[in-house]
């Protein structure tokens, strides 16, 4: 999409700006940031519930005889393993191994999957899954106009969505999917969050936004829903030590580097996009670990921003990936990559370089915060 092009709107475009949400351009996407308070809603989330338009967000289904093979050869996960009516949280990585993406694979059926990329780069994982389906028996198409996407997040959402669907939430697990009714609407029922809260995400069609969003309003109104902005979502996230792309993701990073080799299958079958570089680069960060994703938790009030030093002995250390002010901890926060030698949690002596001054910060292991089961 050009920079001149004008926003896409999501089908809630009107009921968002009803509402009086500040909205903001995100990824091509104008998308509410919030509608009151966004500490308000941050907290909504922790405590109650909040619902969360996230329409923005790239749907590619890949079908035929050949669709887990494409996607183990696109893809580092091991997605032949997942199971009919699972999730994967996995990455697509440039062939020297670094991040294009990270996604959420859904296999609806045999030989059906749904790939979920982030706004920002749907288009880039688009292009890609299609080169690389060259020589498959297998069919990418392109269904981010087919799907609106309804999130509903916090301790009270199995109850507010139970009271609109006979599906079995009680039997979805955390990464998975079924296909049910809510409120009379078709959707997707995933349960595949990114607040550190459970909730459940709603895969509908456009034309049915509107019903789904105003029903699960009417349904969550005694339990203290209320609709919820990106800004939330986004400290939401930063609480609960989760990456974003263009933060602590980028094709400047591997998998290893950014702490979630994990997500890579070496033991799958064939090769796959990136396998040799990343190979190198496991054996890297297991010799000599290059800078490690930490938390940092402020002494002070001041914010750091992603970009800001972290420094150590009057020497820079690392650098911010992703900074807020928690309104759970009630302090600043901060996502960084630091050296080794300066990432275990306590370590003296650390602090960031704001406009200037060394502010003093405490490193913590991530997350921050790590709801009660």
């Amino acid at each position: 999409m050009s920079s001149t092009a004008a926003p896409r709107r999501t089908a809630l475009d009107a009921l968002h700006r009803s509402l009086g949400a500040t909205m903001t351009d995100f990824a091509g996407w104008d998308m509410p940031l919030r509608y009151g308070s966004e500490r308000d809603e941050h907290l909504a989330v922790r405590t109650k519930a909040g619902l969360f338009d996230l329409s923005h967000m790239g749907e590619i289904t890949v079908t035929g005889p050949e669709a887990a093979a494409l996607l183990d050869y696109a893809l580092v996960g091991n997605i032949a393993s997942v199971g009919v009516g699972r999730a994967r949280y996995t990455m697509i990585c440039q062939a020297d191994g670094g991040i294009l993406d990270d996604l959420i694979v859904y296999r609806l059926a045999d030989t059906e999957y749904m790939v979920v990329a982030n706004a920002s780069n749907a288009q880039i994982v688009l292009d890609s899954l299609i080169e690389r389906a060259e020589g498959f028996d297998a069919v990418v198409r392109d269904d981010r106009d087919a799907y609106a996407l309804l999130a509903v997040q916090g301790p009270e959402s199995p109850g507010i969505l139970a009271s609109l669907t006979d599906a079995d939430l009680d039997g979805l697990k955390y990464y998975a999917g079924l296909p049910g009714t809510v409120a009379g609407v078709p959707a997707l029922i995933a349960r595949t969050g990114y607040t550190g809260e459970d909730g459940f995400e709603l895969f509908v069609a456009p034309g049915d936004a509107e019903k789904l969003w105003e029903a699960l309003t009417e349904a969550g109104a005694q339990a203290g829903l209320i609709p919820c902005g990106l800004s939330c979502r986004d400290t939401l996230r930063l609480e609960a030590g989760m990456p974003l792309y263009g933060h602590e993701l980028s094709t400047s990073l591997t998998p290893f580097d950014a702490g979630l080799g994990r997500v890579v299958k070496f033991e799958k079958d064939g090769d796959f996009v990136g396998r040799t570089a990343l190979e190198a680069a496991a054996e890297r960060a297991a010799a000599q670990p290059p800078r490690v994703l930490v938390g940092l938790v402020a002494e002070g009030r001041r914010v750091p921003r992603a970009g800001y030093s972290v420094v150590a002995d009057g020497r820079v250390i690392g650098e911010i990936t992703s900074g807020a002010p928690s309104p759970t901890l009630g302090r600043p926060i901060a996502m960084a990559y630091v050296d080794a030698a300066h990432s275990a949690p306590g370590t003296a002596g650390v602090g960031v370089d704001i406009r200037g001054s060394h502010e003093p910060y405490e490193v913590v292991a991530l997350p921050f915060y790590k709801r009660q089961k």
